[in-house]
């Protein structure tokens, strides 16, 4: 299999490209990084949803995409990438940036803080694959053919 090369440009020095964390890994973790503008700590409360930078811009290859998509360590703790998977499309050249949602419910009387997350520079926050893009027409047509499943929407098939 050809390897996809994908250019990084850092936009701050303490920003980190995505690493694969072991050889077998399909994807590669994203870290945190904050500018000037934001807070050295950003808390990720429950029922919040935070756009998170990330300190880098890529270059996709044409042809391909790179998604976003959840760590399962911060999945189990309710963290999850808001528009999973995300797209970064291989036309966009500005700073990638990941949108956490903290899907634990806010609990009136309580100490939130137990259920949020505080992101710092250099901490993982999600995870990142390329995958390629075929070309795709979409063509106006009278009929479709039929199927099995016909129009069987939501929970159709679990009957």
């Amino acid at each position: 299999m050809d390897k996809v090369i994908v250019k990084v440009k850092k936009l701050r020095p303490e920003a980190k490209l995505p690493v694969r964390a072991t050889p077998g890994s399909a994807a590669a973790d994203l870290f945190a990084c904050f500018t000037d503008k934001h807070k050295p700590v950003v808390k990720v409360g429950p029922g919040r949803t935070v756009i998170v930078p990330t300190g880098i811009s890529v270059e996709v290859p044409e042809g391909y995409e790179m998604q976003i998509r959840p760590r399962s360590g911060l999945a189990v703790k309710g963290i999850v990438v808001a528009n999973a998977p995300g797209t970064i499309d291989s036309d966009y050249r500005g700073e990638v940036a990941v949108i956490l949602y903290n899907n634990l419910p806010s609990i009136s009387g309580t100490d939130n803080d137990v259920y949020s997350l505080e992101v710092r520079t250099g901490d993982r926050i999600a995870q990142v694959l390329v995958k390629p893009v075929p070309p795709v027409e979409y063509v106006e047509v009278e009929e479709l053919s039929s199927t099995l499943r016909g129009e069987g929407g939501f929970g159709s098939t679990g009957r």
